[in-house]
């Protein structure tokens, strides 16, 4: 049997199609895999947030309740313990019901009456809760975007995997009159974790001008200012806080991204930190030109080690970033390497 070259050509243009087609779909499949591996990581961040947020609301309602509330306060407080606890039991089906009615019971609370350090907690709490729940959607609308077409429809490339769903609550409005705090807008922070040969890290003392009886410990760093890079910004704080110049290039990473809101000098703080590693030769720090709040503010310093830290966690003054014991070698590990790792998230 003989072909001709017109049917030779044809069964070579067929062949061609269905191979394209075969690695379209198998690049599709592959990519709808990860965009459903994307939603559901999303959703488990989510669900964390949630649960921490849960948590916030109950101490809130211990806070309101106290050694002696009126009734309609004590009536609060049994509100929202009661639906914290219920959206810490909800399916996925009711949660948004359940945590709708929380956010409610929230908007009713009158947070002038809390102290600065809770309000800041509630506050971190629900940006944590907006921000998972932005990611959660965005990944949802990828997904479904693509999900949706219809030839990935017709030859069944997302296979038997549930469509995600999008997850809307209504959000709590803060006024600032209620609270006695200015709401500031996201600041972007350059921070560095100051290493020495025996991986100690550096420590600054500090606390908020308003309650200068708390104090608290934290790596050197500060906001960028207009203009700045995030590397020029982290030097230009390394030299004011501790007197040590350095060259931006010496600097590895960022490493971390960190996302905070805090109390400060009568502010709440939105923060967005990103961390950068360095090793240096011990030094006794000598501010080289610290501003009026910082002079304030910033109280000591010191090289601490991972127990070091632990024990000031003990004694209650809290490190940040939290669990710094336990990511110092790996900031360690990054200086030594000389890469510069993905950057993500922590607390």
């Amino acid at each position: 049997m003989t072909f001709s070259a017109t049917t030779v050509l044809v069964l070579a243009l067929i062949a061609a199609v269905i191979v394209s087609i075969g690695i379209w779909a198998y690049s599709t499949a592959n990519r709808l895999d990860r965009l459903h591996v994307r939603s559901d990581q999303s959703w488990q961040a989510l669900d964390s947030a949630l649960a921490r947020r849960a948590v916030v609301a109950r101490s809130v309602a211990i806070a309101i309740a106290g050694p002696v509330s009126d009734p309609a306060s004590a009536e609060q407080a049994r509100l929202l313990s009661t639906l914290a606890d219920r959206a810490e039991r909800a399916g996925r089906n009711d949660r948004e019901t359940v945590e709708n009615q929380l956010s409610s019971a929230l908007s009713a609370i009158d947070i002038a009456e809390l102290r600065p350090q809770q309000v800041a907690e509630l506050a971190d709490a629900e940006a944590r809760v907006l921000i998972a729940r932005r990611f959660h959607n965005d990944a949802v609308r990828d997904t479904l975007a693509l999900r949706t077409r219809r030839p990935v429809r017709i030859l069944h490339l997302g296979g038997t995997a549930p469509l995600p769903t999008y997850f809307e609550i209504t959000e709590r409005a803060t006024p600032a009159a209620s609270t006695g705090l200015a709401v500031d807008t996201i600041r972007t922070s350059a921070r560095v974790v100051l290493l020495d040969e025996q991986d100690r890290v550096l420590l600054m003392r500090g606390h908020d001008p308003k309650t200068p009886d708390i104090s608290f410990w934290f790596t050197v760093g500060g906001g960028v200012e207009p203009g700045e890079t995030l590397r020029t910004a982290a030097v230009r704080e390394l030299w004011e806080e501790t007197g040590h110049r350095v060259d931006p290039d010496g600097l590895s990473g960022p490493i971390w991204r960190r996302v905070a809101v805090f109390p400060f000098d009568g502010d709440l703080i939105r923060a967005e930190e990103l961390f950068f590693a360095l090793r240096v030769r011990a030094y006794e720090p000598q501010p080289g030109n610290m501003t009026a709040v910082e002079r304030r503010s910033i109280t000591g310093n010191k090289w601490c080690t991972a127990a070091d830290i632990v024990a000031l966690d003990q004694s209650g003054e809290t490190v940040y970033p939290y669990h710094l014991d336990q990511l110092m070698s790996e900031a360690a590990a990054v200086v030594s390497s000389g890469s510069d790792p993905e950057v993500r998230s922590i607390r």
